[in-house]
């Protein structure tokens, strides 16, 4: 598919200087458009072929759907990577009116520097986009983002500016010490919504390494499609973050920069990156060309489940903003709930496992019930974070004498030949490492839940985090299915009493994890 090598860039955010880990690069992502007054408007489509006098519309593609959505969401999860990347491609290109989209991270990788260049044409033909983006992972030249939000039809937000755009180190170093509560409340909500109609959320970022496309690591992710009913609730929750005052606008930040001299270089790089076909192999064009026709095969196919409750729970901006670090919010209350009405099962998948008091209380209390509770996280071999995998290495012993069967997720899974199926797994010979990022539950084979939260204080108390609740046995049970293959022997070490797969990391690695047990759980 994508063509070029690139390094990995990210390793995950810990809050222990709240920086820590990967800022992964957003300064190439905000290429800017031209405007009708500063040069002609695109006449071509990608690379060189005539504009048709007009494309298909989402509505004309989700008119056989319209009955059904109405009332119903049509849910269908996004296992693979390169299917998740190419139903966002397809969204974009059929979009009319509307593209809304809010990340934690947004790269200028290969994927990233793509979809902005869908985006940017998506705008040309009219489409408003809006771009909210959290500022804990921005490392951009506001010169860069300004010429992006120049575009007439295109708008960049940025969410809790108080790390990174518009403030030299000094800057940073005060609000980290002023306000430590304030600089760790981010938004870890991802959507991608168009035309009110269609939505995607769940626990990818827009980088390669959630696509499946990076050369050294990838994730195990998941994303779900929801077609109707619920995409008008993600909307709505969309609406209330870009409205907050912890949104801010990116031309309202850096105040000083004049986007004309650099609009018109900016946009035909992206232009001609994408262009490429060593960066935008043709085959993957085909494959978005082919998405209404699967579309509809899954539809008729019964894979894409029209359900009559799907709730989606999205945190408030600004989660306990004058609340302790012990706050919770609309998520974590939704979640304990679920396993607090638990029958028979509840099984998870987070890719940071961090325990306190109160979550071991309650699978304490659900396997007094009879529950059986099963966990699959990282192991130290496959984790991008080791913050986060030390603060779990010291209560792991706990959570198995409560009771829980912890597994823990293989660098080399076989999974991923299952699940990394573009072309770019396809034509190269490699195997980059494989680590857990699915942020999923089952709670007994009724209940599915897609989303953004890691089974952590951070996401617990101080993120904003957004999940899809399907109340559906056949989503619910495909969703127990492939959660189950991952915990497989192949795929994951069960963790016992008497062993855990810490050894089969380097000892560079484990010697890292182990200076890290100086930071105090309570701030990771």
């Amino acid at each position: 598919m994508f063509n070029k090598t690139f390094d990995k860039k990210s390793q995950a955010w810990s809050a222990k200087t709240a920086i820590n880990g990967c800022i992964v690069l957003l300064s190439i992502l905000a290429i800017s458009c031209s405007t009708e007054e500063r040069y002609p408007a695109i006449t071509e489509d990608f690379c060189g072929q005539l504009k048709p006098d007009s494309t298909t519309s989402l509505s004309e593609h989700l008119r056989p759907l319209y009955d059904s959505s109405q009332t119903k969401t049509g849910v269908y999860t996004l296992e693979e990577g390169d299917r998740s990347m190419i139903f966002r491609a397809w969204l974009t290109e059929a979009a009319e009116q509307t593209i809304d989209i809010q990340y934690f991270i947004f790269s200028a990788d290969n994927i990233g520097l793509i979809a902005i260049d869908y985006l940017l044409r998506a705008a040309d033909r009219g489409v408003r986009v809006r771009l909210l983006v959290d500022d804990i992972m921005v490392e951009a030249d506001a010169e860069d983002l300004i010429a992006l939000d120049a575009h007439p039809n295109l708008s960049i937000k940025i969410y809790n500016p108080t790390a990174n755009i518009g403030k030299n180190l000094p800057k940073k170093l005060y609000s980290l010490t002023s306000d430590f509560q304030g600089f760790n409340q981010r938004m870890h909500n991802k959507t991608f919504i168009v035309d009110n109609k269609a939505a995607i959320t769940g626990g990818r970022n827009i980088a390669d390494e959630y696509f499946d496309y990076d050369h050294e690591y990838n994730f195990r992710d998941r994303d779900v499609l929801l077609i109707g009913k619920t995409a008008t609730d993600i909307q709505r929750s969309f609406e209330q973050f870009w409205a907050s005052d912890l949104s801010v606008p990116i031309s309202t930040i850096s105040q000083d920069i004049d986007p004309d001299s650099i609009i018109i270089a900016k946009y035909n790089y992206v232009h001609q990156y994408a262009c490429n076909p060593e960066n935008f192999w043709p085959e993957v064009r085909e494959e978005i060309k082919g998405v209404p026709i699967a579309l509809e095969q899954i539809n008729l196919s019964g894979d894409l489940v029209w359900v009559d409750s799907v709730v989606f729970v999205s945190d408030d901006p600004g989660k306990n903003e004058s609340q302790k670090m012990d706050g919770g919010g609309k998520s974590t209350d939704y979640l304990i709930s679920l396993i607090r009405h638990a029958k028979k099962s509840i099984h998870i998948q987070s890719p940071y496992l961090i325990t306190t008091a109160l979550s071991q209380q309650l699978f304490a209390e659900a396997i007094q019930r009879g529950v059986e509770v099963k966990i699959l996280t990282n192991s130290m071999s496959s984790t991008d974070n080791l913050e986060a995998f030390s603060g779990y290495q010291r209560d792991r012993q706990k959570l198995i004498d409560i009771g829980i069967d912890v597994y823990e997720f293989k660098p080399d899974a076989a999974i991923r030949f299952d699940v990394m199926s573009g072309a770019l797994q396809k034509t190269i010979d490699y195997v980059p490492t494989f680590g857990l990022h699915a942020k999923s539950m089952v709670v007994d084979e009724e209940i599915a839940v897609i989303g953004t939260f890691n089974l952590d204080p951070r996401s617990a108390n101080l993120n904003t985090e957004c999940i899809a609740v399907v109340h559906d046995k056949k989503i619910a049970g495909n969703l127990f299915k492939a959660m189950d293959a991952d915990m497989r022997p192949e795929n994951a070490w069960q963790t016992t009493k008497s062993f855990n797969p810490d050894g089969e990391a380097g000892w560079w690695k484990r010697f890292k994890v182990w200076t890290r047990r100086l930071v105090p759980k309570s701030v990771l």
